[in-house]
């Protein structure tokens, strides 16, 4: 490798060996790229094409003129008031959630990772014990249901998922690799530790939010066992559990009608699954490339320190 200098600094160029590790990294990862996203390709394919195609053919890697159909897509979306008012349901919950659970996540791995704080490593024993042993379905069930009154309540679909004892640590391993000196300054001006926490501590832990804001959206977006287990009102449902729903009404009536001899039309339950698919990932999708710079930034600084 040769340097060539000028008056403004140093310029190196590359040789041929380093411009050829350079294209086969990236021809590697473009590979790679190309095989994440191929599956979801095959489904948004997928869910345009007739059914008796998919049945004929399998999942088509081109989409066909011939084949295309938006069928499924139409009886997904047949009830258009009982969607926009699940997709309501998810985008409450996921905001609202995220914002807490971000929040308590944050806040519990700050006072952990204070060496001040003389109680941190009994209190994180607690929390991981959590995560070896639990009271099991039944009694949180019944713990849900006859104590926090969590029938039909949106609460159900909160406090669940409102506080992840991984999320916790990865806050915990993260904030214990900001200078302590910064909190005792603060403390010595007279700040509070909460006002350390929100004032000083949060805006140096961006990379920490934006991961654990993705980990708890997620978390929420996809969540549809609390809302089988709570909530029986149809207004209150999540995207996911209706969607998940209207297959297994629509499966369930088309072997009823097999076993008794109905006619009923033709109802396309793979290319449905794949519709639900792309109406119901197709929001979370778009959300990850805004966060995906802070995402990797964080899980790799908290994985270290961890």
């Amino acid at each position: 490798m040769s340097a060539k200098i000028e008056s403004s600094g140093v310029r190196v160029k590359k040789g041929k060996d380093a411009i050829a590790v350079n294209v086969l990294g990236y021809v590697l990862i473009g590979l790679f790229a190309l095989v994440c996203v191929l599956p979801f390709y095959l489904i948004i394919v997928a869910s345009f094409t007739d059914e008796s195609a998919l049945i004929r053919d399998g999942y088509p890697l081109l989409p066909s003129i011939i084949d295309f159909s938006v069928q499924s897509y139409v009886l997904c979306l047949k009830n258009p008031v009982s969607i926009l008012m699940a997709y309501g349901t998810t985008f409450g919950v996921t905001i609202i959630g995220t914002a807490i659970a971000v929040f308590i996540s944050t806040m519990t791995g700050y006072v952990l990772s204070r060496q001040d704080f003389p109680w941190r490593n009994k209190f994180s024993f607690f929390f991981f014990f959590t995560t070896l042993f639990n009271g099991g379905l039944v009694p949180s069930y019944i713990l849900c249901i006859r104590y926090l009154n969590f029938k039909n309540n949106y609460l159900a679909l909160l406090l669940p998922l409102m506080f992840s004892v991984w999320n916790m640590i990865i806050a915990k391993s993260f904030m214990s690799g900001i200078p302590s000196a910064i909190s005792e300054s603060a403390k010595m001006d007279g700040a509070s530790d909460f006002t350390i926490f929100i004032r000083l501590i949060l805006p140096l832990s961006k990379p920490l939010v934006a991961t654990l804001g993705l980990f708890s959206a997620l978390a929420y977006w996809n969540d549809w066992y609390n809302c089988m287990l709570y909530i029986t009102e149809e207004n209150m449902f999540t995207l996911q559990y209706y969607l998940q729903r209207m297959l297994g009404s629509a499966e369930a009536m088309r072997i009823v009608a097999e076993k008794s001899g109905i006619a009923l039309p033709s109802i396309p339950l793979e290319g449905m699954k794949m519709a639900m698919t792309v109406i119901a990932t197709g929001p979370i999708v778009l959300l990850y490339p805004f966060v995906q710079r802070y995402f990797v930034k964080g899980l790799t600084i908290g994985a270290v320190k961890g």
